[in-house]
């Protein structure tokens, strides 16, 4: 068996926005990641995430996953705690990149004091339900029939968190 290069975690840059674009696309195909049915601007990604939590993981010059927070409120009670997104480029799951993003993600965080982060999933997204429960995100609960997809369809959403340990 080949050894799998390690991917390097470093912060996202403007110059990264057409692979993760592309991801983010590849993400909303499956109908399991997302609400959205179409990739954002540049500019409306940027302005809506914060600057020191978006990080790419990179092989060889290759962008195959990114992960990235937003506020979930102006209010500066809830200054430490985000929600986050993670993808993983379709030919790169599987092989550890979604863990070392959020490996990543979790360190940068907890440094600059946020105590709590949070997510939204479908039930139906098992591999990322995995994925966050091996990096200690808990159940917090369900909530069902939140939002339509285009269809018209209803979908049922299951909230996470992680606490710091700090």
């Amino acid at each position: 068996m080949i050894p799998r290069p390690t991917a390097h975690i470093r912060p996202l840059e403007a110059g990264d926005w057409g692979a993760v674009e592309e991801i983010y696309a590849q993400g909303i195909a499956t109908g399991l990641a997302t609400f959205e049915t179409t990739t954002p601007t540049w500019e409306a990604f940027t302005a809506s995430r914060l600057p020191a939590h978006r990080l790419v993981a990179d092989v060889d010059g290759e962008v195959l996953g990114w992960a990235a927070v937003s506020a979930v409120s102006a209010r500066p009670v809830y200054a430490g705690v985000v929600e986050h997104s993670i993808y993983v480029r379709r030919t790169a799951r599987g092989r550890g990149v979604g863990m070392a993003l959020l490996n990543a993600l979790i360190d940068s965080t907890e440094a600059a004091g946020i105590w709590t982060i949070q997510s939204s999933i479908f039930p139906q997204n098992q591999a990322s339900l995995r994925l966050h429960e091996k990096a200690g995100f808990r159940l917090v609960g369900r909530r069902e029939r939140i939002a339509r997809r285009a269809d018209g369809t209803w979908q049922d959403t299951l909230l996470i968190e992680r606490r710091s340990r700090t």
